[in-house]
């Protein structure tokens, strides 16, 4: 095939080193578009496997892929993409990374709205697709749900969170004009560049449709982990720092000062929160480290872009910059599923703060008051608790037993026993095992449940997948459910259990979340005959079939 001669309309860049596996996906989504007058450009920054072969082989395939290879490694994404920019000949720009997609209607959106409005750039939805489990989600859906034109960054701060240059298409006449390239020699370019882009331009176009498939791999081995997963490396707290520096110069240098707290916010709620559920997982070396860099940049914020935050989050801030590592630590186990502290001091006032004493300073009373959590006044259901394993044992067959100690700071349980329950629900049918709790001083419980994982009641296809046990409270009628914090560094064990005599036989496995919030978490995978039949069952296993294997399911227990 000769190479088209006509000028495109856009231009797609995709970024690629050392991925020949996932570099035809990406490339294959680019073909597929609906709108087909389009330059593919493969920059590889130098890789070192196969994707040279295969990127050439994409290029003999269709006249529309030209394939450009940097002469050395770059070790980011800004080089491969800049170099591209030079030799674009659309009027339009895109960015694709090699192990992402672009749904087929991506460039024939976003190229309709700069035709229907001249703008500085389109951006749309990205949906964000787990590859452990294929779960899909929308990143960030409340900042595109509608159709809408932005005259200017400043009539809606709150974009800055959605910080991906992957999700937009740049008109090259504004990425010219103002000479906007992407920084190399820095991680987290990304930031930094739509950051330039956001206050550079004069307006800029929202659609609500998916314009982006961002592959989620949470459990990637480090080395070949997303810079963002990476968050273990002390030198990636260091570039993040870096970059948020560098954002800070630029909305000063260009007028945009006034954007300095929603920034700063966005910082708070999403970059440190980043590394705050990774805390409890981190040894006291590493913290020394992270709070060496992290805290002379936090005390350079806005003091209103903390008040915004959610209060646990604020605890967790305050305890990292006054030093406390340990607390901030244990405060960080929980973020963001309602788990209580263990301990609460009132001051002479009767206000509440978290931890074992009341705080000397007035950033920590300020910072450290949890009376806006009202953990002795909230209705029930909602009421904060916060349930450990102390103790985890395995007994004979799929048993195991749980010592647990309950908190409960509010002081909302009664003087005496108190009847729980722990819940696990594989393939949403649910097992409720009873236990007691008693009481060892004045908000503190403790009790003991013997679970045997081999009781559980599993769909007739059987079931694969995570799931974490709950703690439940009663109280005059009224239930209350919170998670399970395990030990961070128990050892996995594994265990094949024959349900249903041994007609769908599962591999158990129980161990540490190994992620925020830490919870004990059990994992089933079919084995033998049942991983061959499940995925046909449930794939025909529609409402009028579910209701007959129902039936069968009661006639084979």
């Amino acid at each position: 095939m000769t190479r088209a001669a006509t000028t495109p309309d856009v231009t797609v860049t995709v970024i690629v080193y050392n991925d020949a596996a996932r570099l035809p996906r990406a490339v294959a989504s680019l073909r597929a578009q609906t709108h087909a007058n389009i330059e593919i450009v493969i920059s590889d920054d130098h890789s070192t496997d196969d994707t040279p072969t295969v990127a050439r082989r994409l290029e003999a395939e269709d006249p529309r892929v030209r394939y450009l290879r940097l002469p050395e490694n770059s070790g980011g994404c800004s080089a491969p993409r800049n170099r591209a920019i030079e030799i674009a000949r659309a009027p339009y720009l895109m960015f694709l990374d090699s192990d992402d997609e672009l749904p087929p209607q991506a460039v024939e959106l976003l190229l309709a709205a700069h035709r229907e409005r001249e703008v500085d750039f389109t951006m749309g939805a990205v949906r964000r697709v787990r590859v452990d489990n294929g779960r899909r989600t929308t990143w960030m859906p409340h900042l595109v749900a509608e159709r809408r034109t932005v005259e200017g960054i400043e009539d809606d701060p709150r974009l800055l969170f959605e910080h991906l240059s992957t999700s937009k298409m740049y008109a090259r006449s504004f990425l010219d004009r103002h000479e906007l390239r992407f920084p190399e020699g820095i991680h987290y370019e990304d930031q930094l560049f739509s950051a330039q882009a956001y206050c550079l331009a004069k307006a800029f176009t929202i659609i609500p449709d998916p314009v982006y498939v961002w592959y989620i791999d949470p459990y990637a081995a480090a080395a070949s982990a997303s810079i963002s997963n990476q968050r273990h490396k002390v030198s990636n707290v260091r570039d993040r720092v870096h970059v948020q520096r560098l954002i800070d110069d630029f909305l000063v240098e260009s007028g945009h000062a006034g954007l300095r707290e929603d920034k700063d916010f966005k910082f708070l709620k999403h970059d440190f929160r980043m590394y705050a559920g990774d805390l409890p997982y981190r040894d006291e070396e590493w913290l020394t480290a992270f709070a060496d860099i992290m805290n002379p940049y936090l005390d350079t914020l806005a003091p209103g872009a903390f008040a915004r935050l959610p209060r646990p989050e604020r605890v967790v801030l305050e305890l990292l910059r006054s030093g406390r590592l340990a607390d901030a630590r244990l405060a960080a186990r929980g973020l963001g599923q309602e788990v209580a502290p263990r301990q609460v001091t009132m001051d002479a006032a009767g206000v509440p703060y978290w931890g074992g004493s009341v705080p000397d300073t007035e950033r920590g009373r300020r910072e450290l008051s949890i009376a806006d959590l009202e953990l002795e006044t909230r209705p029930f259901p909602t009421a904060q608790f916060r349930h450990e394993i102390t103790e985890l044992s395995r007994g004979s067959g799929a048993t195991l037993t749980l010592a647990i100690r309950t908190y409960d700071p509010g002081l909302r349980l009664p003087v005496g026993p108190q009847r729980a329950g722990l819940i696990v629900s594989p393939g949403g049918r649910r097992m409720t095992v009873p236990f007691r709790l008693d009481p060892v001083s004045p908000g503190v419980f403790e009790g003991a449940v013997r679970l045997d994982l081999g009781a559980a009641r599993l769909p007739l296809q059987g079931f694969q997948g995570f799931r974490h046990p709950l703690v439940r409270l009663n109280q005059q009628g009224l239930w209350n459910s919170g998670v399970l914090l395990a030990p961070l560094d128990f050892p996995a064990a594994a265990v094949r259990v024959d349900y249903r005599s041994g007609a769908t036989p599962h591999l158990v496995t129980v161990e540490p979340e190994g992620r925020n919030p830490g919870r004990l978490q059990l994992r089933w995978e079919p084995v033998g005959a049942t991983a061959v039949i499940r995925p046909v069952l449930h794939k025909i296993a529609r409402p009028r079939v579910r209701k007959a294997a129902k039936l069968v399911a009661s006639l084979l227990k």
